[in-house]
């Protein structure tokens, strides 16, 4: 036996950093809260991200505190690992993992680990599903984004199956509005993630995770029910009427801990020292994820909007990768080739470029004011933790409909864009964004009125008390606890 705990979870994460580390934090609250487990997490060896991934682990590792009840093991590399520009490259590359972790599991049994009690499976891997089966175990969901996507995913899902709609008919004209449950006001084509209205991929991502969502044994979902009320609402009146399993609002996860990586970087005192130096919630922060980046134009009219707003700011100007190559931006060099000519010299008393940026204490620093962001779901929740206004611009996956219900639904953001989007692959955008509406959004941003700054303050207040005893995702992570006991 390896550790004091009866019962054990193993978690399986999508090979990405935002997931990773929502999977972790979520590992820690279950172990807060009750001792009978020890949860094993695999780490999915993915060679875009690995070098990330690993730095991260490690720091986990080192800062452990629960050294013989939360244990990492990093899966070995592919030796036969698909190619990255096929567009089927990251569903494939997980297929191939599935042999992997199913022996990893059994040699986890084989050392004598407590008793497998479940799978907690990623959003995104629910094609693993039959491992659970073949364990004889229950599985469940971490769904790391909002019910604002979740029930977008199970309306048009529900349209294809049980009423045999071709949805992707209704996605063409790009400004065709629909009705769906969870939402007050009527969305737009544009406002869903490319994964659904690409006829091509549509059916076998988001409409394949929907079906996915339906047959497992309960939904842990990364909201609060005080964020995403009509949206939760919506969700608990699927599982009364039978459509769905439990779902457990348990937010906000977040990596709120100055770990040491962050803490050690080498520019991570200089950035600290600036911001110092600033007034109180003088700048406005400009950081658009681990996959965010911008062509030189569009960088160009960026800085021109900044330079002309007159505010000062702190931007993570991250170089593209080359084009055609599917990579991640670069980690600590920025794109300052791309700048007008003497922008530096003539901002130099209000603005500081940064390549690598250590988000979370950013966000908590005094000196922010605003945060000019890709509506990425973990950089919402952390933006909404510190109580700091935002203003959107979406890029990929599902965050034009993120900056849909941060601007439309909840009023806690200011639009620059809600229908900007990137090609994950090819670098495209849709359309490039004007110096004049980055001035625009910035000046509403820094500006933005009482009644919503106010919201923000209560959200940020009602984020904490949530995860407090006695607060809603406190009682939602109690009940799926005792689920797993009781099974």
């Amino acid at each position: 036996m390896t550790s004091s705990s009866t019962m054990e979870l193993v978690f399986i994460p999508t090979p990405g950093m935002g997931h990773l580390l929502s999977t972790v934090n979520m590992a820690k609250l279950i172990l807060q809260r009750d001792h009978r487990f020890s949860i094993f997490i695999l780490v999915i060896n993915f060679p875009m991200s690995f070098s990330t991934l690993s730095a991260f682990i490690q720091s986990q590792k080192r800062e452990n505190q629960y050294p013989t009840r939360l244990i990492f093991h990093t899966l070995p590399p592919l030796s036969n690992s698909p190619d990255p520009s096929s567009p089927a490259f990251f569903q494939t590359y997980l297929d191939l993992q599935k042999p992997l972790i199913k022996h990893a599991i059994e040699e986890r049994i084989r050392s004598g680990s407590p008793k497998l009690s479940g799978l907690i499976l990623d959003m995104f891997c629910l094609d693993m599903s039959y491992i659970a089966d073949e364990f004889q175990v229950p599985w469940y969901v971490f769904y790391t984004s909002g019910a604002n996507l979740m029930n977008v995913l199970l309306h048009f899902q529900s349209m294809a199956d049980d009423e045999g709609v071709d949805i992707f008919t209704q996605f063409e004209n790009p400004d065709t509005e629909f009705v769906i449950p969870g939402f007050v006001n009527r969305l737009r084509a544009k406002n869903f993630p490319a994964s659904l209205v690409d006829k091509e991929r549509g059916s076998t991502v988001s409409l394949k995770l929907a079906r996915g969502l339906r047959k497992s044994k309960g939904i842990l979902i990364n909201t609060f029910v005080e964020l995403e009320t009509i949206g939760t609402d919506a969700l608990f009146d699927l599982v009364a009427n039978g459509s769905i399993p439990p779902v457990y609002p348990v937010g906000p996860i977040l990596e709120l801990g100055k770990n040491s990586t962050s803490g050690s970087h080498q520019d991570y005192m200089s950035i600290m020292k600036w911001l110092d130096d600033q007034p109180c919630s003088s700048v406005v922060f400009l950081c658009f994820g681990s996959m965010g980046s911008f062509d030189a134009d569009q960088v160009k009219e960026i800085a021109n909007g900044l330079e002309k707003s007159g505010y000062r700011f702190l931007w993570s100007l991250r170089k593209p990768p080359p084009e055609g190559k599917f990579a991640k931006p670069s980690e600590d060099g920025t794109f300052e080739d791309a700048l007008p000519e003497g922008f530096m010299d003539r901002t130099a008393e209000r603005g500081k470029i940064i390549g690598w940026a250590p988000q979370v204490s950013i966000l908590e620093h005094s000196a922010i004011g605003g945060f000019v962001l890709h509506c990425g779901w973990n950089s919402t929740l952390e933006s909404l933790w510190f109580g700091v206004p935002m203003a959107t611009w979406p890029l990929y996956a599902e965050q034009q409909l993120n900056a849909f219900s941060l601007v439309k639904e909840l009023g806690l953001a200011v639009e620059i864009r809600m229908d900007y989007r990137r090609d994950f692959k090819t670098f495209k955008a849709n359309f490039q964004v004007s110096a004049e509406e980055v001035e625009y959004g910035v000046r509403r941003l820094m500006c933005m009125d009482d009644e919503a700054r106010k919201r923000v303050k209560e959200i940020r207040e009602k984020s904490r008390k949530a995860l407090e005893d006695g607060g809603s995702s406190y009682k939602s992570l109690g009940i799926f606890i005792q689920d797993i006991v009781s099974n």
